[in-house]
């Protein structure tokens, strides 16, 4: 394989990589759409942003996700096993990622939505881990990820509690 034909599957890749968290962001919003107006009727805890901030954030961090899943692809000769394990978690935080909307908005299950993302947040400190052995990049690119979540976890616990 020569450097051109490096470029064009690194590209594919990438591309590939940054739809699928994109794709399940997507799913996920179509999915909860006809609840997500229970945001504004929710009592909600001192700097909870306003519900625009949240699909510009999230976008922006399914990019991020892409990207870091790519890096780890792209350069997983260096420990396949690692890269392997590190992309099932990372597919496996996707999937929490996904259930919480539709567990905290369609459901309104507070207490156990909060839980679900105490797991997920587990799950993305144990991607970044797995990710930091192949890609200190990859790695990097996932700390606006855990911050988002574990604000997104105050947010949960506050809504739980200000609204029983």
């Amino acid at each position: 394989m020569n450097i051109r034909d490096d470029q064009k599957r690194n590209i594919k890749v990438y591309a590939i990589a940054i739809a699928i968290p994109v794709a399940v962001g997507l799913l996920s919003a179509f999915m909860t759409r006809e609840s997500m107006d229970i945001y504004s009727e929710l009592n909600t805890p001192p700097l909870s942003p306003p519900s625009i901030l949240f699909p510009i954030v999230w976008t922006v961090l399914y990019v991020l996700m892409g990207i870091s899943s790519a890096l780890v692809w792209i350069n997983k000769e260096k420990d396949v096993k690692t890269a392997d394990t590190a992309i099932g978690v990372y597919a496996l935080s996707l999937a929490f990622n996904f259930a919480w909307s539709i567990l905290f908005f369609n459901f309104r299950a507070f207490a156990f939505s909060f839980l679900w993302l105490i797991a997920l947040l587990i799950l993305i400190i144990l991607t970044v881990l797995l990710y930091r052995r192949i890609s200190g990049l990859a790695a990097y690119l996932q700390i606006p990820y855990i911050l988002w979540v574990a604000f997104a976890g105050y947010l949960n616990l506050g809504i739980w509690v200000l609204n029983q």
